[in-house]
C-alpha cells in the first residue's frame, strides 16, 4: 500500500507541475533555438554524453539531473517540465531507470517533442523489483535491470537510437549525425575489445560491489557480481546479507570491495575492514562530478578507469 501511495503522490505532484507550466505560458514558445540548433533534453549523464557525441555542434543539450546527483530517485521540477515544453528532442535511457518519464510525457502540451528511449532494442536482464499489489511494475526498482550502458555494445546501441532521433528531428544534417555515430561506434568497439582481452586473461571472475549495477558488464565479459545491496544504491543490506558477503569474500580471497562515488561507501568499508580487503571505486557512470566534467572525463575515459580497476582487483 505504501508504494501505491507514493506513486499517487508523485502523479499529483507531476500534474501540479505541468499545470503550473501551462498557466505560465511557457508551452507556447518557439522551441528551436535562435542559432538553428536542436534543443535536446537528456535525463541523466550517460545519455547526455552520448547525445553530445552524436549531436556535436548541431545541438544544444541540457541534462536534467545535476552533476554529482544520484539519479535513481531524482524527479523533475518545474524548470525541467518548462524546458521539456520547449525542447525538440528528449532522450532517456529507459528500462525503468527514469520512473517518471511516462507520466511526464503524457502530461506535456508539447506534441511535437520527439522522445527516444535509448535502451530500445537491447536485450534486458530481469531485475529484482517486487510486483505491485495490482501486478503493476514497481517504478522504484523495476522489472528489469536498467544499467544497460555499462556494456560498451549496449552503449553503442543507445548511441544509434539517439542518432536516429536526431536525424528524425533534423534530417538536413543526417550525414553529420551519421558520421559522428560512425566515429564513436568504432571507439566503443575498441573499448569492447579492450574489455574482452583484458578480462579474459584474469584468473578471478567474481567482483564484490556495493550496488548491483554491473549485470550487463559482467554478462558481456564472463564475470559475476556479488552485490552487497540491490539495484538501488541506497538500499541497506540486512545482517544476514552482510554475513553472506563477508563469508564469500573470505572463502574466495577477494581483495577488493568496490563502491561508487555517488552513494555512501560505509557498508563497503565495513566489509573491507572485517575481511582485510581494500576498497576501490567502480563507477556506474550514473553521474559525474563537476570536477570530473571540468577535467574532460566522459563515458569512455571512465570506462577505461573501470577496466583498470577490474584488472587490478582480479589479477
Amino acid at each position: 500500500m505504501r508504494k501505491n501511495t507514493i506513486r499517487t503522490n508523485r502523479l499529483v505532484a507531476l500534474s501540479v507541475l505541468v499545470f503550473s507550466v501551462l498557466l505560465s505560458g511557457c508551452a507556447g514558445k518557439e522551441k528551436t533555438a535562435d542559432n538553428g540548433k536542436l534543443n535536446v533534453m537528456t535525463s541523466f549523464y550517460p545519455v547526455y554524453d552520448f547525445t553530445l557525441k552524436i549531436g556535436g555542434d548541431k545541438v544544444n543539450v541540457k541534462n536534467m539531473v545535476p552533476a554529482g546527483t544520484e539519479p535513481h530517485d531524482w524527479e523533475p521540477g518545474t524548470r525541467d517540465i518548462s524546458a521539456l515544453e520547449e525542447a525538440d528532442v528528449f532522450v532517456y535511457s529507459g528500462a525503468g531507470m527514469e520512473h517518471w518519464t511516462e507520466d511526464v510525457l503524457k502530461s506535456l502540451n508539447n506534441k511535437d517533442l520527439i522522445s527516444v528511449e535509448a535502451s530500445k532494442g537491447i536485450s534486458l536482464k530481469e531485475g529484482h523489483g517486487e510486483e505491485e499489489e495490482e501486478g503493476e511494475e514497481d517504478h522504484d526498482h523495476g522489472e528489469f535491470d536498467p544499467h544497460v550502458w555499462l556494456a560498451p555494445q549496449n552503449a553503442k546501441k543507445e548511441m544509434e537510437n539517439i542518432k536516429d532521433a536526431l536525424v528524425k528531428a533534423d534530417p538536413g544534417h543526417q550525414d553529420y549525425y551519421e558520421s559522428n555515430y560512425k566515429t564513436y561506434s568504432k571507439k566503443l568497439d575498441e573499448l569492447d575489445q579492450s574489455f574482452q582481452e583484458t578480462l579474459a586473461a584474469v584468473p578471478n571472475k567474481s567482483i564484490v560491489v556495493s550496488h548491483e549495477a554491473y549485470g550487463y558488464l559482467c554478462a558481456a565479459y564472463g564475470l559475476t557480481q556479488i552485490g552487497i545491496e540491490g539495484l538501488a544504491p541506497d538500499s541497506e543490506p540486512d545482517p544476514a546479507r552482510m554475513a553472506e558477503v563477508i563469508d564469500f569474500v573470505r572463502e574466495n580471497n577477494v581483495k577488493t570491495i568496490f563502491f561508487e562515488e555517488l552513494a555512501s561507501p560505509k557498508v563497503a568499508e565495513a566489509i573491507a575492514k572485517e575481511t582485510g580487503a581494500k576498497t576501490e571505486v567502480l563507477n556506474p557512470i550514473e553521474g559525474l562530478s563537476d570536477e570530473e566534467l571540468k577535467a574532460g572525463e566522459d563515458y569512455i575515459s571512465v570506462m577505461e578507469k573501470n577496466l583498470a580497476a577490474l584488472k587490478e582487483a582480479l589479477e
